[in-house]
């Protein structure tokens, strides 16, 4: 369903934090929850006015945020303040907003945005860990860090990342990442990457890529050759979407554009 903002009302801004493990992902859908559909819903009953909403990504099912942008034009009467308690009051437990404030009227939460930034968490502890394993993807201690930083390295610039993933319109394939490194912090493992868009399922299948290097499944060139390809069905299935969370989106005013 096309994502546009309506025009009534002032032009609402807000910073969403989101555990998508009940969520089918971020656009609204025919059946099922997404965040899109519960922050209409709960729109819906305070306005009584149908409202649409725009994101800054359209998140997989499973898949987290804690810094989702969206906008949204909506009818009013009361403060911001007031308006920004009773979205999350009304919110489930799993969607809340961070922040509300009202946006410039030329503001689009996609098409202002300069860079997008995401986390891949992997647990590296032994076995199975029920109260972790909801945002991490569990891989164990044996992986080889420093081949999989120096493979992430293949990634900087200006690529065609066909291997990587579908654009979710039109047929574009070419995308600019500006970082891409892997922090390790044990028993935790973080893939952090930002670039000024991304393919679908494109972050989740460079992590399992450069996982396979960690396994020494596959060398760090091989990234490389992989990116000169363009073709989707030499690269591995993505990795599992509960490890991965859109945390950050830049936007012409903030300081850092270019820099993580």
């Amino acid at each position: 369903m096309n994502q546009e903002v309506l025009t009534s009302g002032p032009l609402y801004r807000a910073i969403v934090e989101y555990d998508g493990t009940e969520l089918l992902g971020f656009q609204i859908q025919s059946q099922g929850r997404t965040v899109q559909g519960e922050i209409e819903n709960v729109l819906w009953r305070l306005t009584q006015t149908p409202v649409r909403i725009a994101g800054a990504g359209r998140t997989d099912a499973g898949v987290h945020a804690s810094g989702q942008v969206i906008a949204f034009s909506a009818p009013w009467k009361h403060s911001l303040t007031d308006l920004h308690r009773a979205i999350n009051a009304l919110l489930p437990d799993d969607i809340s907003f961070r922040s509300l404030d009202i946006a410039p009227p030329d503001f689009h939460p996609r098409f202002s945005a300069r860079k997008r930034c995401y986390r891949y968490q992997i647990g590296q502890w032994p076995g199975h860990s029920p109260l972790r394993a909801r945002y991490v993807w569990e891989l164990g201690p044996n992986l080889d860090v420093a081949a999989m930083q120096r493979a992430a390295q293949h990634l900087i610039g200006s690529h065609d990342f066909a291997t990587f993933g579908q654009p979710p319109q039109g047929e574009v394939t070419i995308r600019e990442i500006f970082s891409a490194n892997w922090l390790s912090q044990p028993p935790y493992l973080y893939f952090d990457i930002c670039a000024n868009a991304f393919l679908r399922r494109m972050v989740r299948t460079i992590t399992a890529a450069l996982v396979q290097v960690g396994q020494k499944k596959r060398s760090g060139d091989e990234i490389a050759a992989l990116i000169a390809a363009r073709d989707r069905s030499l690269a591995p299935p993505p990795a599992p979407a509960q490890g991965l969370i859109l945390t950050k989106v830049f936007y012409p005013e903030d300081e850092l554009v270019t820099d993580s």
